[in-house]
């Protein structure tokens, strides 16, 4: 027979598992923690994004339709952060493209703190500019 103790915890660790993924849920945005202002206007947003993605994909060579949005405050979960779109279409482990997403970049302190894929209201009305630096990676 299963003790009590053993069947406590089969019921604790569904309910850790989903606290901690709850944070992620609905676009929550696990906010960071900054000595002085958060928000301040990123100087060098574009050149701060391509370092970024130079690391965090798995191949940066090939991206195509490369796009940039100009930072601006928006609700990133429940304050406010400088954030930019990005849309790119990169290419996958296996050598295919993905196609084109739309990713949201939050800023803390004026530098570049995580990328999220957008939901679909994130990148809602923005103006993209070409982002051809992006595709020369």
């Amino acid at each position: 027979m299963v003790s009590r103790a053993v069947r406590f915890i089969a019921l604790l660790c569904p309910l850790i598992v989903a606290a901690a993924c709850n944070r992620y849920i609905e676009g929550h945005y696990p906010q960071g923690t900054v000595q002085g202002e958060a928000n301040i206007l990123p100087a060098n947003y574009r050149a701060d994004t391509l370092a970024f993605l130079r690391t965090y994909l798995n191949d940066p060579r090939g991206i195509r339709d490369a796009a940039i949005s100009e930072p601006a405050l928006r609700d990133v979960g429940r304050t406010k952060r400088y954030a930019l779109c990005v849309r790119f279409n990169a290419r996958k482990s296996a050598g295919g493209y993905e196609g084109t997403k739309d990713r949201l970049i939050v800023f803390l302190a004026g530098k570049l703190d995580t990328m999220i894929e957008a939901r679909r209201d994130d990148c809602s009305g923005v103006t993209y500019q070409p982002f051809p630096e992006l595709e020369r990676l």
